[in-house]
């Protein structure tokens, strides 16, 4: 997918973040590294919200194993974005998400990018099957190619 390609219809769950002015960085826009906490919260909010993950108690937790972001139009604090939310790629104890961050009421994302999650086991770290409560939801938020 392209940058041009990647709109709003391209994500199937979205949550709004406000941004904040230790976001800036010496340029005046949103610091690069930013966007990887703005992916890791829409993402961890559809794991908790929609799948029923328990960050705190639960047995099976995501590990992050790969990340990547490409930028395509500076936003700065203060704005409100829209984080949105896709997965890519389903397997048994590992998904592909596809993110992606847009400014305002822009409809063409101003980055985009994926994080891999791993399932595993907290007290052993081996991957395991996604849980059934938390795979059923990430079937639900996955798009066609």
């Amino acid at each position: 997918m392209t940058a041009i390609e990647q709109t709003k219809a391209h994500y199937s769950y979205f949550t709004q973040i406000t941004t904040r002015w230790t976001d800036n960085d010496i340029y005046g826009h949103i610091n690069n590294a930013t966007y990887y906490g703005f992916f890791d919260t829409v993402a961890n909010e559809y794991l908790i919200k929609e799948g029923g993950m328990d960050i705190q108690q639960a047995e099976v937790v995501g590990y992050i194993v790969a990340s990547n972001c490409q930028y395509h139009t500076p936003v700065a604090h203060p704005s409100k974005i829209e984080a949105g939310f896709r997965v890519n790629r389903l397997g048994t104890s590992s998904v592909e998400y596809g993110i992606a961050i847009f400014a305002g009421d822009q409809a063409s994302a101003a980055a985009h990018g994926t994080f891999t999650h791993v399932f595993v086991n907290r007290k052993t770290d081996q991957s395991t099957p996604i849980p059934g409560g938390i795979r059923r939801a990430l079937e639900r938020a996955q798009q066609a190619p």
